[in-house]
């Protein structure tokens, strides 16, 4: 998993509550356990019409926002099913940070898993960072996770919490894998002991 500290790019506003991770990602893209190439699924049913052609309205269509690298969005992100293929192509179409309100549960662990942070503000902060994000090219935000705060285009900051051992993963590149690697000494220590007290086995 790549780490993640400091991410300055173009925040794309997504003015929807609710967003399920069906919106997210439909389920006829579910079909593979690959998490590359689902990034021209993300918001499929918004980005393109009925003929495949794009959706110009949609934001993320948007000249100004194809590139985006974080994701402003309204209450409840990521509600609905806990298809981890959610976090799979927003992480494959670029985006590395979803800031809102609050976000559905399993989603918002699925994030840390898949090196995405999600970050909770309150109404007035997000109210703030939608004006940002509105700015369209110039919506820059700079997210830092080492000092906690989302910084704006006109130097304005925004604090937030997060949970200090999710911190940890996210800038050391750990998902569950690379924190048992972690381990890794003690368990070939204690497999190198069963084999000593057990070589009868």
């Amino acid at each position: 998993m790549d780490k993640f500290t400091t991410l300055e790019g173009v925040a794309a506003p997504l003015k929807i509550i609710n967003v399920d991770t069906d919106m997210i990602i439909p389920k006829q893209y579910l079909k593979t356990i690959k998490r590359t190439g689902l990034g021209k699924g993300l918001f499929s049913e918004q980005r393109y019409k009925d003929d495949g052609s794009e959706n110009p309205d949609f934001v993320l269509n948007q000249p100004a926002y194809r590139n985006t690298k974080v994701l402003v969005a309204g209450d409840n992100f990521g509600c609905g099913s806990s298809r981890e293929h959610a976090p799979w192509a927003l992480l494959d179409f670029g985006i590395r940070c979803v800031i809102s309100t609050s976000f559905g549960d399993i989603f918002y662990n699925n994030c840390f898993k898949n090196g995405i942070l999600p970050i909770r503000v309150s109404q007035e902060d997000l109210d703030k960072l939608f004006d940002d994000a509105e700015r369209g090219a110039n919506a820059t935000l700079t997210i830092d996770l080492p000092n906690q705060e989302i910084r704006g285009p006109d130097g304005g900051k925004v604090k937030f919490e997060i949970d200090p051992f999710r911190k940890h993963c996210l800038i050391n590149g750990l998902d569950d894998i690379g924190l048992t690697m972690e381990k890794k000494a003690s368990i070939d220590d204690y497999e190198d002991k069963l084999k000593r007290e057990r070589a009868w086995a």
